[in-house]
């Protein structure tokens, strides 16, 4: 007998008083994403809603192509294009009360404009620009996250102090699946579910981790199914039907808010462009994979039930494009001028109370930059800001 044979028919006792903390079965995720477009449930959906997400639908399509084209004008450094995956970054921009908490990751400035932000400040980053562009407090978005899963921790911390502090306010977090893979990942679910703070965890699953694909991640059912080893439900959805993602991100929500604690969304989506634009996918897929993606496109899935339905007409469908035109054609103009940039930034919003060394470097600079605007080669008062 080997040693695994002997250690398996070993089966201690339990103690008569253990029981389950938590009985899993109503934790676990459907065996198949859960769908609404195309089936009986999409008549319970309300036709103001389904022509909104449309409408955001076609906006965000048009913002992910025109900030891809910025890319190869040189006005972004870098741009992690959430094409085909539109239908998760809406859905979870809309389904938010306003005094919610979107934290999103590096891919997710199209979820930021959505909810409003101004599209030029969601790319300022991207830019390469100074901080983060705008004012989380104000828009109730935290900053975009380059670092894979260490925006999940904070929006646990988040929702559990305004738990705390009585406030009615719900977190939704963002992570894309090879976001799983970090250690912050499972601390954020696991003290999300001990202190059953108030946020939703979306994982966009667009089938690779750079060029990294998911069975060489996991080898679970599913990413919903690692919820149940935290003790929260795990839900799978289709990623790519709005409908359907709104509705299970509203529930979640609604859960988290009504004090039943964290909820652990997977979407099943895909990511149609290349990892950013410094990527080439074509080294580990291939174009019928990607085709067969398109097939399935979420823009698609929803003109047709609307179209279906009678709900959409081509005066529709033609003023959302015009509406999408319109954004891309002043996003195009304003990204097209070069900001005015301060080097002394450098030192604000770095430290509520700057330390020692941060106000000797600012010094520093600022007598560089006198001495560089007094000597004889300034060319204007620009000349210090640039």
């Amino acid at each position: 007998m080997t040693v695994m044979e002997q250690r398996g028919a070993y089966r201690p006792t339990p103690p008569p008083a253990w029981q389950p903390r938590t009985d899993p079965a109503p934790l676990l995720p459907d065996a198949l994403p859960y769908r609404v477009l195309g089936t009986e449930a999409a008549a319970q959906v309300d036709p103001g809603l389904l022509r909104r997400l449309y409408a955001e639908l076609v906006r965000g399509r048009r913002y992910n192509t025109q900030a891809t084209a910025l890319t190869k004008q040189g006005r972004l450094a870098v741009y992690p294009s959430s094409t085909g995956q539109e239908a998760c970054e809406v859905a979870a921009a809309l389904v938010l009360e306003d005094r919610d908490w979107l934290f999103p990751s590096y891919r997710d400035t199209l979820a930021a404009v959505a909810r409003g932000l101004d599209p030029v400040q969601a790319l300022t980053l991207l830019r390469g620009d100074w901080h983060t562009g705008y004012d989380p407090r104000e828009h109730r978005i935290a900053p975009l996250c380059t670092p894979l899963a260490t925006q999940l921790p904070h929006a646990v911390g988040l929702a559990h102090a305004a738990r705390l502090k009585g406030d009615d306010v719900v977190a939704l977090a963002l992570v894309g699946d090879g976001g799983t893979s970090e250690g912050d990942f499972h601390e954020a679910l696991n003290f999300a579910a001990v202190w059953q703070a108030p946020v939703v965890f979306l994982v966009q699953n667009n089938g690779f981790a750079i060029s990294v694909p998911l069975a060489k991640q996991t080898a679970a059912p599913s990413l919903a199914h690692k919820a149940v080893g935290y003790g929260m439900p795990g839900r799978l959805v289709d990623g790519n039907d709005a409908a359907a993602v709104h509705q299970v991100l509203g529930e979640a929500i609604a859960h988290a808010r009504a004090g039943g604690g964290p909820t652990l969304v997977e979407a099943v989506t895909y990511r149609i462009d290349a990892h950013t634009n410094a990527d080439d996918a074509t080294r580990y897929r291939g174009d019928a994979e990607v085709e067969t993606w398109r097939g399935h496109d979420p823009i698609a899935l929803l003109e047709h039930e609307l179209t279906e339905r009678g709900l959409l007409d081509d005066e529709a469908i033609r003023a959302a494009r015009e509406d999408a035109e319109t954004m891309a054609a002043d996003l195009r103009e304003r990204m097209n001028q070069d900001p005015v940039l301060d080097p002394m930034d450098l030192f604000a919003h770095v430290y509520a109370q700057p330390t020692t060394q941060l106000l000797e470097q600012e010094t520093q600079l600022r007598a560089e930059l006198d001495a560089e605007a007094d000597g004889p080669h300034h060319h204007g008062p620009e000349g210090a800001g640039r």
